[in-house]
């Protein structure tokens, strides 16, 4: 198991963990008050006395409390019907009308073989089906009431499962309502969603599927799924959206990699009555309406897959290594309490979030989803959040940078010209996305990082070593160092360190070495293989031609600290671009 996927587990087990000890609080709330109602029972009971006429023989006190038990009612919270009543006249309007894959996070599949697929598009949708034995099933357990009744249930290729979603109730701190009950979702660290709709013009949905999935490694396509949203209720068009991904994308569909949703048209409302906003057409309020809804449609499917959810387009390109940087620098930020990292500057590209906030996200769109575009909507909820609207907008700004942070270059780019609004020709381009990526990510052990060398505009050491810039300091002089001492000893078996990058591939590192300090030495017999400093610390590398990278022998594990130290003078600045500290596992 990787030092990363281990970091994961760790950091999910103590998000359980934590969410369990609330769960517990209140049900101990809920059974105390349960305990003063039984109580309070047994009371009346005994002035019964065992008489018939029981009712009138129970005090004033006791008369009342029974009233006011039999007439209590729970406050009436809003739920998603309430945003969206037009919901209420179809009970499958939460159910995918199509729905096509493996559903990898499930435990327990029906298999339908992938030249049925296409068929079975057609089952679903349509009121007739004549096609193969496992299409008519599809369509029968998709449509029974049987098959309503059970949420979540795993997906097969077409089988379609309600959406969950309700605001009725209060979640526990960082939980979402039905996020984790899948057992096997902690194995999937990132979902993909992508919606897609009819363009007039050129599609880009095949050309965007293969720059994710090329760039994707055997492991990395474990780890991951990719949602195909279509957000269009015409049967032949969704039928020839999947047909086509089937031809194409016949392995990631029957991996698991690749999934195909589509709503039913009684998801969506009336969209003739709306009221153009913002200078805006009718067509264009309709189309940013829908727009709205078809992200929370796409959220709510995917909340219980995995970790952290990605919202993409139908028309990118991304960057090579683009999964392992994003899923590095959230797990770098783990102990931060960040809503939004931005892998791209441009609309809603490359947005992830954390699994358990999409709930929150979804009903905040369903309130304004009529209102404004999703971006501005979700500006709005950073506001809300973090805003004191006694403070400055220069105040504000700050304060929502903390939960919406933004990494640096851009790992997708926007390729498509002809926008899904028709008519609309959109030249955008992320510039960030051109920029090489000068830095390179891992997770380390937790660390406090210190320097003797003076740093250059901001690039400093603590964002280096949480992968998020790469750290820069003025010409290095004989006996200045670097100190990477972690909060707790820690048992190390390789160290990297890349100095310079593809900018400034001179500004690299050399007469320094790499040393460590183990937590006890008292039985260590390595005096004639490695030096030792006076404090104690042990000589393990040297950097050669800018890299410093080796092994640590078992004996000197657990390590308290790692050090480097420049021995001679530099000529030139130093670049940190990379720095790893695997952990023994």
């Amino acid at each position: 198991m990787s030092s990363e996927k281990l970091v994961a587990y760790q950091r999910e087990f103590h998000a359980l963990r934590e969410r369990l000890r609330v769960a517990e609080h209140r049900t101990l709330q809920r059974s105390s008050e349960l305990n003063a109602i039984l109580e309070q029972f047994r009371r009346a009971i005994a002035e019964t006395n065992g008489s018939k006429d029981a009712l009138s023989n129970f005090s004033d006190e006791t008369q009342k409390l029974l009233k006011e038990l039999a007439h209590r009612k729970p406050l009436q919270v809003p739920n998603i019907y309430h945003h969206l009543p037009h919901l209420l006249n179809n009970e499958g309007s939460l159910h995918p009308a199509v729905q096509v894959g493996q559903g990898r996070t499930g435990a327990g599949r029906d298999y339908v073989p992938c030249s049925c697929l296409s068929y079975c598009v057609t089952c679903l949708l349509s009121t007739g089906c004549h096609r193969p034995v496992q299409c008519v099933r599809a369509k029968a357990a998709a449509s029974s009431p049987e098959w309503r009744q059970r949420p979540f249930v795993t997906p097969s290729h077409t089988r379609s499962r309600p959406i969950r979603f309700s605001l009725e109730e209060s979640s526990p701190p960082g939980f979402s309502k039905g996020y984790g009950e899948d057992s096997s979702s902690i194995g999937i660290s990132m979902v993909m969603g992508i919606p897609t709709v009819k363009r007039k013009v050129k599609s880009y949905l095949s050309e965007t599927l293969h720059s994710l999935i090329d760039k994707l490694s055997a492991e990395e396509k474990l780890d991951c799924v990719i949602i195909v949203f279509v957000g269009e209720t015409d049967v032949d068009y969704v039928n020839s959206v999947v047909a086509g991904l089937e031809k194409e994308f016949y392995t990631e569909l029957n991996s698991g990699l690749l999934e195909v949703i589509s709503p039913p048209a009684s998801y969506y409302p009336d969209f003739s009555n709306l009221k153009e906003t913002f200078g805006d057409s009718k067509e264009r309020v309709k189309w940013r309406t829908k727009q709205n809804l078809d992200y929370s449609f796409l959220m709510m499917y995917a909340v219980n897959k995995g970790v952290y959810y990605v919202q993409l387009e139908d028309d990118i390109v991304a960057k090579p290594n683009y999964f392992a940087t994003m899923k590095n620098f959230a797990l770098q930020l783990a102990t931060e309490d960040w809503m939004i990292l931005e892998f791209s500057q441009l609309g809603f590209i490359g947005k992830m979030f954390q699994a358990p906030d999409l709930n929150l996200i979804v009903e905040f769109i369903f309130m304004f989803y009529k209102e404004k575009p999703i971006d501005w909507l979700l500006d709005h909820i950073l506001w809300v959040k973090v805003c004191n609207p006694e403070k400055d907008a220069k105040h504000c700004e700050r304060q929502k940078s903390s939960l919406r942070i933004r990494f640096r270059p851009s790992l997708f780019q926007h390729v498509g010209l002809h926008s899904s609004l028709a008519g609309k020709i959109q030249k955008l381009t992320d510039k960030d996305f051109l920029k090489p990526l000068l830095h390179k990510i891992h997770v380390n052990p937790p660390a406090e990082v210190s320097t003797s060398l003076k740093v250059y505009q901001g690039h400093t050491l603590e964002k280096t070593y949480m992968g998020e810039d790469f750290f820069w300091a003025i010409t290095p002089m004989a006996g200045d160092y670097v100190l990477f001492k972690f909060d707790r000893p820690v048992n190390i078996e390789r160290f990297l360190f890349r100095s310079g990058n593809q900018e400034h591939p001179g500004d690299k590192i050399e007469n320094t070495t790499v040393e460590i300090l183990p937590f006890s030495d008292t039985e260590l017999n390595t005096k004639e293989k490695y030096k030792r400093t006076e404090d104690r610390f042990y000589k393990l590398a040297q950097f050669e031609k800018g890299v410093a990278e080796g092994t640590v022998e078992p004996a000197f594990n657990p390590v308290v600290a790692v050090r480097l130290t420049v021995q001679k003078d530099s000529a030139v600045w130093a670049i940190i671009s990379e720095v790893c500290l695997l952990p023994l596992l």
